[in-house]
Parts: C-alpha cells; structure tokens; sequence
C-alpha cells in the first residue's frame, strides 16, 4: 500500500467501514457553549394591559385549535368578545411584525375566536383553585369589578357584585354606543362569569357606610364605581337649559330613550365619549361639531375611533377653547377663544396657551359636554390613609384601620381610562388579595413582581397559578432577535366594514366577522416570538443528530453527550426560542 491512502481494485474504491458503533465517542465531551430551549415573552403581551399570551393564541389559532386559543385568552382576560371589539390594542404597536411589514390584526382575531366560541356554545376549560373560606364584596359590575370578580373566583373565592344600575356591565351597557358593541355581546361574557358562581346584585345602591359596617360579613372590599359625573367646563352659560352631559345622552340611547336629533351639535371635548357623542348625533340625524382646545393628534379618543367619525361627517374643530355659551331662541352662541401650540407637555401632548384678541363665535342648535369624567361619590375613590397603604401598577390597597382590606381599581387609579386597562387593574387587586390572605399585607408588591408579563406592570395569571407560561423568560423578544429569513412579505388582512352611507343610519354593529379562513390566513403571519412552534429546525440543522424528538410539552429535547455546542441549531431557530450559553451556567 505503501504510499496511497486508498485501494484500487478491479477499477473500484473500497472505503474503510466500522463494524462497531461510534455511539461511545461521546463528542459533547468537547463542548464549552451549551444550547437548550428558552421560550420568551412577545413584545405584544408585555405591551398588553391584560398581559394575554398573544403569541401562544396567535399559533393555536394557526393550527385551527379555536377553543385552545379562546381558552388561552380567558386565562387572563373574561372579555375577549368585548375587548375583541373596543380594546384600542396598544399590542399591535409593539408588534415585531410591524417592522418586517405590517402588525398582525390581533384584535380582529381575537373577536373571530370569541365569536366563534358565541357560536359553537364553547364551555370554558378553566379550572378553578379550591375553595377559600374569605369571601369578597365589589362594588360596581363595571369592566374592572366584574373582572376582579371573575379572577378572584378563579383563585377560589365567593363574590358579591353590587351594582346601582339595572344591569350589570357599567360603561360597557351604558356608556359604549351599540355600534361598537351590542349588548347581546356583553351580556354574553357576564353570563359566564355568574357560571363561575359570582352573584351579581343589579339595582343594588350601597353608601359610605358599606365599608364601615363590611367587617363580619366580607373579609375585602374590591371597589370599582368608574367614573360617571361630567366635569364642569367652569364658563358662562354652561347651566343653560339645553346644554346636556355627553355621558348621560349616550345613556339614553342605550336605553332607547332619545328622539332624532336636528341641526348642528357642539360636542366638547376630545376623548373617546366626545366622539361616540358626535357619531351617535350623526346617526340620529345631526351635524356634529367636535370642539378641542389642543390638536387632533392629542385628543386622547383612539385613533380608529376619531378616523371613522371623520368618514361618517363629524367635523373637529381643534385649538379652540370654549370661553362662554349664549341662548337666543332655538340656538346657541358658543364664544371659543384661538389657542397656539406652544411647547410640549410632559405627557407629549401640546402645551397651549391663548392667541391674544383671536376669539370667534360658533352657532348651533345643541351642545354637548364631554371634557371627561369623575367618581360620582368621593368616597369612591382610594382613601389616603390606613394602616398600611400600597399603590400597584394599576390598583391601590389600603387596609383601614378597621381591620378590612379596600382594593380599587378601573377610573378610580387607572390613567388610561380603557376596558383592557379596568380588566387589568381587577386582576391586580385580585392577585394582591390573594397574596394579603395567605402571606399579609407586606408580601404583595415583592410577590407580584414575579409574575409580571416582561417587565410589567402587565401581570399572567396562568403564571401566578403556575402554568406553562410560568416557565417563560421574562426578556421580551426583539425584532433584530427574529430570524426574519423564514418569513415572506404578506398583507395584514382588511378589516371588513358597513359601507359609510350604512353605517350612517343605523346603530348596528361597524366591523363585520371575518372567516376562519382569513383569521387563519392572518394569525399565520404571526412571528410567535419567544415561542416554540415545533417547527424542526433545530432537529433538521443539528449536525450531530442531538436533537431528539420525544413525548413532552416541548415535543423534543436535546442528547448532550453528543451535542458539540456548534449553536446552528440557535442560529436556525426563527423566533428566539432557543438560547447559546456557556457550559456550567
């Protein structure tokens, strides 16, 4: 053989061939960097005030799993019908598909997967904590207590709703045009939550002494009364008989109680119920006016909100500030004062101040006042003082000197005055009192730190009760942490719409259903960021056949005494499920 390394016979290659298995030449021996599986957390749930698993609903949703996604949501939010409709969705800001194209339609899924579950009468699988001998009194059967209600009964609770109105749902059955959410939706998502054995006392009014005389009965109080006074504009001539409250008009429509409306309407104010007041005088038969001191653009209204009144005629008159209101006969004389920009506030709206001898008159037959709103009592809101006092993300405990335990929550300390931010200041002070009961007053802000969605101040339920979720990472997925090779340009999905003239003249619902065709079709879009989807990339990429497919959650595993470390297999990985570290860490 001398000199060649190979034998040639008969014009053949003979290759050297091992009888024996190399199974014993255990080449992770050789490694320093280990990979292993680290699912993380999605930019979108940490931006989420309900802190839902978006990412884990948006890949059920994919493989045609509805009830696993709608199942998903109800693990921290009991409204997704609801929030389906008018959550202003802050997720799809933060939404890493939104870099590469365009942000995924969540909300719109999230409605498909709600109304889906409407329709095949679905029955949630949540299961429940045993039962706890404290039981709870909320006050008021708004968004925020009648999610503290849900949660609370989750963790094993008895709960009492009362609530002053003759139906239960607060500013979700009165203050929220039909148009954006028909009740037969909203009575839907209550009905579970009385399903989990939650009392619900309507037309039930309690007074200041409630909390004195709750001590014997209730172990905590949950308040959550909202915010449903009018504030005052504080100008001449806004007693004048005709001058109505935008919150109480928006009322009487949700109780069938208002006749068309004639001429052109003065609505004043810039937030989300000056501008259901506007689209509403539209469909009753009116010109609307909106009237705002600062820019369009910081009208706190959402945004889909104020883009839909403008196609549907609502006019919006901006740096102008009512100064006074006269009547002569049938109209009104609204004197406005010009306001300029300038300078910035802190919260990144206009600073304004008056443009000097610049005043002009608007005539009018109605107007209407939508400046915001208060608590109508103020013991509504959280007392100052107590024994002990605790000021969370999106609630406040005080323990009275009494000996009982006062959450607030929803209008009363949120900023952002939202249905997803009231569900997620009911699900705060229910984890807190949970915490209170089995651990005292001292331990609730340490241990909720654990369970926040990222770095908060959303917080999972499914980790406090220590689910899958629980076993996330807390870094929140980055879009340069995307692997964005796996993934092709695609259209986010239009959602479809009564047509203007239509929409116009009726109460009827806006945004149509889309079909699980398109909800699919849009959900596959979805990077799924932080999450494993098993989609073998690892297991094809691995030049040591390391990865092992198997039986668990995970649906694989990796063989380290042959795993080398070389870190392809993280490299490959598309949504940052995976993490290269040193060996030993």
């Amino acid at each position: 053989m001398g000199e060649k390394a190979e034998i040639i016979i008969a014009d053949h290659l003979l290759i050297p061939r091992s009888s024996q298995s190399t199974e014993s030449n255990k080449t992770g021996s050789w490694r320093f960097l280990r990979p292993r599986y680290d699912e993380k957390t999605a930019p979108c749930s940490a931006a989420c005030p309900a802190g839902e698993d978006i990412a884990m609903i948006e890949m059920l949703t994919t493989q045609g799993l509805f009830k696993e996604a709608w199942d998903t949501i109800l693990k921290e939010n009991p409204f997704p019908a609801i929030c389906g409709r008018v959550c202003f969705h802050p997720c799809e800001r933060r939404c890493n598909r939104g870099e590469f194209d365009e942000a995924i339609a969540i909300h719109a899924i999230e409605r498909f997967l709600a109304d889906t579950a409407a329709r095949n009468e679905f029955k949630s699988s949540l299961e429940k904590q045993p039962e706890r001998k404290e039981k709870i009194a909320v006050i008021g059967a708004g968004p925020s207590g009648l999610a503290a209600a849900y949660f609370l009964a989750i963790l094993g609770y008895a709960c009492d709703v009362f609530e002053s109105m003759p139906e239960a749902g607060g500013v979700l059955r009165w203050g929220i045009p039909e148009y954006r959410l028909p009740v037969s939706v909203l009575r839907s998502e209550i009905v579970r939550i009385e399903d989990m054995g939650v009392r619900i006392y309507t037309g039930t009014s309690v007074s200041r002494d409630f909390l004195s005389n709750a001590r014997g009965e209730y172990d905590a109080v949950f308040m959550g009364c909202g915010h449903s006074r009018s504030r005052k504009l504080a100008i001449p001539g806004e007693g004048l008989e005709g001058i109505e409250e935008g919150i109480v008009f928006l009322d009487r429509i949700r109780r069938g109680e208002t006749d068309a409306v004639k001429g052109t309407v003065a609505v004043i104010g810039g937030g989300n119920t000056a501008v259901d007041v506007a689209r509403s005088v539209v469909r009753l038969g009116g010109k609307a006016l909106i009237v705002y001191r600062r820019r369009r653009q910081d009208m706190p209204a959402f945004e889909d909100e104020i883009s839909m009144a403008l196609e549907e005629g609502v006019e919006i008159r901006e740096l102008l500030a009512p100064v006074r209101i006269d009547r002569a006969g049938d109209y009104f004389t609204l004197t406005v004062q010009a306001m300029r920009v300038a300078g910035e506030e802190t919260d990144g709206r206009a600073a304004i101040e008056p443009e000097v001898d610049k005043a002009d008159e608007i005539v009018i037959q109605k107007i209407f006042k939508a400046i915001g709103e208060e608590a109508a009592e103020e013991w509504y809101n959280p007392a100052e003082r107590g024994k002990q006092r605790l000021t969370l993300g999106n609630s406040v405990l005080v323990h009275r000197d009494d000996g009982i335990v006062v959450a607030y929550g929803g209008d009363l300390t949120n900023d952002t005055k939202s249905v997803v931010h009231a569900v997620a200041s009911g699900k705060e002070a229910a984890m807190a009192l949970d915490v209170f009961f089995r651990k005292g007053f001292h331990a609730i802000q340490q241990e909720l730190a654990a369970y926040m969605v990222g770095n908060g101040p959303s917080l999972s339920m499914e980790t406090y009760m220590k689910g899958r979720r629980s076993e996330r990472n807390h870094h929140v997925v980055a879009y340069d942490e995307i692997n964005i090779d796996y993934f092709n340009l695609a259209a986010r999905i239009t959602q479809p719409r009564l047509l203007i003239d239509e929409r116009k003249k009726t109460f009827g619902e806006i945004d149509l259903k889309i079909s699980a065709n398109l909800a699919i079709r849009e959900a596959e879009r979805c990077f799924n960021c932080g999450l494993c989807n098993q989609c073998d990339n690892c297991y094809l990429f691995c030049p040591d056949l390391a990865v092992c497919r198997d039986d668990s959650l995970q649906g694989r595993h990796i063989n380290y005494d042959y795993c080398k470390g070389c870190g392809l297999c993280v490299v490959e990985c598309p949504r940052n499920a995976m993490v290269l570290e040193e060996e030993g860490q």
